[in-house]
Parts: structure tokens; sequence; C-alpha cells
């Protein structure tokens, strides 16, 4: 498979998993399953202004076909607030380079569904491109690369769970 067939539903399932983090109606926090969603992570992430960053950054990366695929995918995605603390002239590098930003776009997507008490038994996850995500908990909170905070969990979409995340990720390859 290659790396652009693996990114593309990788970035769609971070895009749809913005949407659906901040939709409150499909916002679940107990170890129970909801009823399924019936948007997919681009219904839901096209839909919520506060996740509009990162749909540009899909829409721009070429990914949004990807984010109607099936999955189940889970997502740490960053709001728009998140975005705002990557300075503009790294933001307008990845825009420039498509490689590049599908990478930090994938980075964001692990190509398994792992809701909030199966993420608190996780080291570490490796995501859909391809690097690994240390994970810790401490206290009920749990922080990606000792530097993200999940801020809410399990919001669900009909092709995976969101968890919104308060940074940007970067994968290894590019720090």
């Amino acid at each position: 498979m290659s790396t652009r067939t693996r990114l593309l539903p990788a970035l769609g399932a971070v895009a749809a998993a913005a949407a659906v983090a901040a939709s409150p109606a499909m916002a679940h926090t107990h170890d129970s399953a909801p009823a399924k969603p019936k948007q997919n992570i681009v219904q839901v992430a096209s839909s919520n202004p506060q996740f509009s960053t990162l749909v540009s950054l899909v829409k721009e990366a070429g990914l949004v076909d990807a984010l109607s695929a099936k999955g189940p995918f889970t997502v740490f995605a960053p709001t728009n607030a998140a975005f705002k603390q990557v300075p503009a002239d790294t933001l307008a590098a990845l825009k420039a380079n498509p490689d590049q930003l599908k990478a930090v776009l994938t980075y964001h997507v692990l190509p398994k569904q792992v809701l909030a008490p199966q993420i608190t038994k996780y080291y570490a996850v490796r995501s859909l491109e391809g690097s690994g995500i240390k994970v810790r908990t401490k206290k009920g909170v749990v922080r990606l690369n000792n530097n993200a905070v999940v801020t809410k969990a399990n919001v669900m979409a009909s092709n995976g769970v969101i968890h919104v995340i308060n940074n940007v990720l970067i994968p290894p390859s590019l720090r």
C-alpha cells in the first residue's frame, strides 16, 4: 500500500473526528458504546466551526474522500485554538508541502478505534503515518507525546471515534 493510499483515509479520519468532537449531541464519555452515529467524519467535521482549520487543511491535502472511508479510526483532533499555537511560518511551510501536511495530519490518526477506557492502558500507539505516539495517563488526564492533552474523549462518528486535543502533534520525522 502506498504512502498516499495510507494517508488519505487517515487524514479523513482526522477531520471527521474533529467535527464530531465539536458536536455535543454526539459526545460520549461512558464506557458503554453509544448508538452508532449516522454522520461520517467528513460530514461532522464540515458542520463544526471549531474544526474549520483542520477541515481546511484536510481539503488542501486532498484527503476529503478519505474522511468518508469505512474505518474504524481513532482521531486525535486539534481544535482551531490548537492550530493557532503553531507558528504562522510553520503552518505556511506545511501548506506548501503536501507530503509533510499529509504526514502531520495522518500522525493524528490511528488505524483502529480506541475508546477512552482503552487508551489509558497504552504506553504508546502507532499512528497511520507510521510513527509512534507516547500515551501517558495521570490522575485521569491523558497526554500525548507529553504536550497534547485530550480535552474531550469518545466523540463518536459512523467510521470511528474522536478525541479532541489541545495541541498539534508533530511526527518525529518533521521535528
